[in-house]
């Protein structure tokens, strides 16, 4: 039996997986481009990237979005300072707006405290994704960032079948045994054709303020190589900044300015 890629068009097996299978989600709203923002494992900075992503987007005049698909341990919306309960217009959800005008869709905009557990089994994690999609006013986007959860599960497997996506950014740190769990998602992608847009090192290297000298603290970058193993052209890597936990923590940010660690990355997206 050949290797199963996922997509059901076409297929004439009958296994557990086609019948299983979810429908394409549909939006009334135009989104022109869909980019999902991956990692093996968690605690990579995932998130962080997102955020900065589509706060670098904005300030180029793009009109940004945000779906926090990482429903069971969502943080987009406190680093965007943003804690109001979204609303209806009686027709779609309206998305919350940063301050720079980007939208944003999280679970924890829909809870009555944002430190409330979300204990759901996969089946209602999937129709809240749905929902996310296709009950949201998006109005006109240029660039949708999602940011999954990690792994190779449930939710990344909906989301690479089910949202028209453009490609995905793989985020990583400089580990090898992370590199050896970002191989996994780097497969995942290639069985199901999701084209691989870019390659973050995220934590790749530490700049002493006493002597401005790089410090390799999680072992020397293997990026370059890895991204070469993995025909990946396009691939950057973010230094170790405690103004992050700074910007993040206050709800600011957008105001950090990131644009000379990622122009690379978004010039080509």
């Amino acid at each position: 039996m050949p290797e199963c890629n996922h997509n059901c068009e076409g297929c004439t097996s009958n296994c557990a997986s086609r019948q299983s299978a979810p429908e394409k989600f549909q939006t009334q709203s135009s989104i022109k481009n869909v980019i999902g923002i991956v990692s093996g494992k968690g605690g990579v900075g995932k998130s962080l990237i997102t955020g900065l992503l589509a706060s670098e987007m904005s300030k180029k005049n793009f009109n940004t979005a945000i779906l926090d698909a990482d429903i069971t341990g969502p943080s987009i919306p406190k680093m965007f300072g943003l804690r109001d309960s979204l609303l209806s217009d009686g027709h779609f959800i309206q998305p919350a707006l940063s301050k720079n005008g980007t939208k944003i869709i999280s679970m924890n905009l829909c809870l009555p405290s944002e430190t409330d557990p979300v204990v759901w089994r996969g089946p209602v994690l999937m129709g809240v994704l749905q929902q996310f999609f296709e009950e949201v006013d998006w109005g006109f986007t240029d660039y949708m960032f999602v940011d999954m959860p990690p792994g190779t599960g449930d939710v990344p497997l909906t989301v690479f079948q089910s949202l028209p996506l453009k490609g995905i950014i793989i985020v990583t740190t400089p580990q090898e045994l992370v590199s050896m769990i970002v191989s996994k998602a780097l497969r995942m992608a290639e069985i199901m054709n999701i084209p691989v847009l870019g390659l973050v090192e995220n934590m790749s290297y530490f700049i002493c303020p006493e002597c401005n000298q790089k410090h390799y603290i999680f072992g020397n970058s293997n990026l370059e190589e890895f991204a070469q193993t993995h025909g990946i052209k396009n691939f950057v890597q973010i230094p170790i900044l405690p103004e992050f936990a700074r910007y993040c923590d206050s709800g600011k940010i957008e105001d950090f300015d990131a644009s000379k660690y990622l122009d690379s990355l978004i010039k080509n997206l």
